[in-house]
């Protein structure tokens, strides 16, 4: 009697416990696999990663001049880390001053030839005219003299008299010419003098210019900031090795961290969504829980082909509204640039749509059935998808097609 009721007892407790292992573990497989309708918010982002950049930089370059000495492809030879946070006059690198050297070498040697002539020059004027100076007194004191003896031969024959006062005369036309000819050599020494002198001078200018030049090649920052390395034509940034030249001579920058940008570009498939002024949330990978909005200033009109790459890529600029002491240039940002927002609208996940020549449908769960629903729908994102007719809120949908309804018919809007 006891086992009798034993096993009245104990059968039923037995398919009760079975029966809920069943209908539990049938319901969780449900809920793997299906999902409600939601209504809420819908927002339609593209999501681009780009490069942190600030919209105000300060240069810091090398030699201005490089050019009036025809130096070209001077090699970076020492540069401070990047990141690096300096103050105005402090060190930031040096260029390699062999080619400038050898010219600062050239132009000594110039100048002791140039030197060296204008000395001999010097002393050949100096000779030439002091012979000049000593002609025409030569001329003057045989003058003295033949007036002397022309005073004194009063009593001569008139013969006497006339060669003395030709002698006198020739004398005088003599020297004349001898002061003229003086004049002109002197003018001529002059001349000369200048010419050698001036090519002193401009040698000696040369060289000082060269020698300042050799000093500027160590540089120094004339503001305050943190150095960040500047960057070639092709996109690689400038290092110790690399060459600067008289077209571009900024070896690194000094960015205004309080004036911040996010420079991304974007694929020929999303470019068409992207207008000026979209609003942005932006995130950083190195500081995963820094979010700042932004809005976009720039949208490229013309693609560019991206070095390794044939894809045409648009550039699109996204200023920063905040500023953040974290935030530097050249991190990672993650860009959700906001193309629609939709209030109080019915979603449902794109996997539970499929459809069937023009109709698009779902397969819903009615609690006792799963019936092949037509839907409407609206626009989508990468996640959802907008209903605009043919579901309720909360309605239940499968995310993949249920075994063996293949050829269920679908219930239509009416």
């Amino acid at each position: 009697m006891n086992k009798k009721r034993l096993l009245l007892i104990g059968i039923p407790i037995l398919l009760l416990i079975l029966g809920y292992t069943f209908f539990s573990s049938d319901t969780e497989e449900d809920a793997s696999i299906t999902a409600e309708v939601v209504r809420g918010e819908f927002l339609n982002e593209v999501i681009i990663s780009g490069e942190a950049q600030s919209t105000s930089l300060k240069n810091i370059d090398g030699p201005a001049n490089l050019r009036k000495f025809r130096l070209n492809n001077i090699k970076i030879q020492d540069l401070i880390p990047e990141g690096t946070v300096i103050n105005k006059g402090d060190y930031v690198g040096r260029l390699d001053p062999s080619s400038v050297n050898e010219q600062i070498i050239d132009a000594r040697l110039s100048l002791e030839s140039a030197e060296s002539k204008y000395l001999q020059e010097q002393l050949d004027t100096t000779l030439t005219l002091k012979q000049e100076r000593t002609a025409i007194k030569d001329i003057q004191f045989n003058m003295q003299e033949d007036k002397l003896e022309l005073e004194q031969s009063i009593y001569e024959s008139p013969v006497t008299i006339k060669q003395l006062e030709i002698k006198i005369e020739r004398a005088k036309r003599d020297l004349k010419e001898k002061k003229e000819d003086y004049s002109i050599k002197k003018r001529k020494a002059i001349a000369k003098m200048v010419e050698v002198g001036t090519e002193v001078s401009k040698i000696r200018t040369k060289l000082a210019d060269l020698v300042a030049l050799q000093a500027s090649f160590t540089i120094h920052s004339d503001a305050s900031g943190m150095v960040t390395y500047a960057k070639n034509w092709d996109g690689s940034k400038k290092k110790v090795g690399s060459d600067i030249n008289p077209w571009d001579l900024t070896i690194a920058t000094l960015p205004d961290l309080t004036k911040m940008e996010s420079k991304t570009y974007s694929n020929e498939v999303d470019i068409r969504k992207l207008k000026k002024d979209q609003t942005v949330a932006v995130g950083f990978d190195a500081f995963p829980d820094i979010t700042m909005d932004g809005v976009v200033t720039s949208v490229a009109n013309v693609g560019e082909n991206k070095r390794g790459s044939d894809i045409k890529l648009f550039q699109v600029l996204i200023k920063l509204k905040d500023s953040n002491e974290n935030i530097r240039p050249g991190m990672t940002t993650s860009n959700r640039i906001l193309i629609q927002k939709e209030e109080d609208v019915l979603m449902i996940p794109l996997e539970a749509v499929f459809s069937k020549d023009s109709l698009s449908y779902v397969y819903l769960d009615s609690g006792f059935s799963i019936n092949k629903k037509q839907v409407e729908l609206g626009d989508s994102n990468e996640d959802v998808v907008i209903v605009t007719k043919g579901l309720n809120e909360k309605d239940v949908v499968y995310l993949s097609k249920p075994e063996g309804l293949e050829e269920k018919s679908i219930a239509q809007i009416k």
